[in-house]
């Protein structure tokens, strides 16, 4: 019987953890964030009140055994003229969702369209916003605000909230439920990963999840959500929201970049996520894992074979 894997998360952590998987015989759904409301994405919410295409677009590429012009094509970002940053993929979905008449139909039909293996859920079909309290007291309306900060990103943030109160998708509850192992991250902290906790009855289903739960954590720090963070602090925020121990195991880079690869990301304010000498006492039950995730060269990415061997191992 096929081992069901579930990822929660959005962006291109979701997509890493999706192409690291879908060429082995598995059951994968996965469940995105719908927060998302920059580039692309937010002008379409805004210009026809559509649900975010984004973050579920990249996972459909990413889980898709069609042809490679065919999911470039889902890729293509206009340039110039009246669709200037627009991506065909957003604009396509957002067209199924008028035509289907709901978005979560859309998703369905795209992904026929894109021989998807596997399923991508969006965690909500409510219209939310993502909103951030700093510890100054001073509040962040929306996505793209918190994940480009034009407030001093210096200021920690205190807590996130979603307006209004999202109702989970059932697709995804009923995912969680069958699961054999679910894996969170890696992704932006507060703007990917975190929102899918906000949804009502998201977090009671992880919980009461019969699976193993790792948690893979980010390589690099974020620059307005995450500075300056240790391995032990993306836990520790992850399980304010989800709680103690409800993680089993978490995966950490244990291979250092060289310093040309991480000038780029200095000059970003972003750093190496690390991991104390002492973290051992920090934990209970949770169980820390060192490998080398990294890739060779370029930017500093999770290799997909890397982390799919070690999933691999955990399953």
């Amino acid at each position: 019987m096929q081992k069901r894997i579930v990822t929660i998360g959005g962006g291109t952590g979701t997509y890493v953890v999706l192409s690291a998987l879908k060429n082995f015989d598995f059951d994968l759904s996965a469940i995105v964030s719908m927060a998302d409301d920059g580039g692309s994405t937010g002008r379409l919410r805004d210009d026809y009140g559509v649900l975010p295409p984004g973050d579920i677009r990249r996972s459909l590429i990413a889980l898709s055994a069609t042809s490679k012009p065919l999911r470039k094509l889902f890729d293509f970002r206009f340039e110039n003229g009246d669709l200037d940053g627009h991506n065909f993929g957003n604009l396509f979905l957002s067209a199924l969702e008028k035509i289907e008449g709901s978005f979560h139909n859309a998703v369905r039909t795209a992904s026929q369209v894109l021989n998807v293996k596997g399923r991508v859920i969006p965690v909500t079909l409510s219209n939310v916003r993502l909103c951030a309290e700093l510890e100054n007291g001073e509040v962040v309306t929306g996505e793209t605000n918190i994940d480009i900060p034009r407030h001093n990103s210096k200021l920690k943030i205190k807590k996130i909230f979603l307006q209004p109160a999202a109702k989970s998708n059932r697709d995804a509850l009923l995912a969680i439920q069958k699961a054999d192992l679910i894996i969170i991250g890696p992704g932006d902290l507060y703007t990917s990963i975190l929102p899918n906790f906000l949804v009502n009855g998201m977090v009671k289903a992880i919980k009461n999840s019969r699976a193993r739960k790792i948690y893979l954590c980010n390589l690099m720090t974020k620059n307005g959500e995450t500075n300056g963070f240790s391995v032990i602090e993306f836990l520790g925020v992850i399980e304010n929201y989800l709680g103690k121990d409800v993680i089993d195991y978490v995966l950490v880079n244990a291979k250092k970049p060289g310093a040309v690869r991480l000038k780029r990301y200095a000059e970003e304010n972003a750093e190496l996520v690390t991991l104390a000498k002492d973290y051992k006492e920090q934990l209970n039950k949770t169980a820390i894992l060192k490998v080398d995730l990294l890739t060779k060269s370029g930017l500093i990415r999770h290799d997909t074979k890397k982390l799919a061997n070690k999933i691999l191992n955990l399953l």
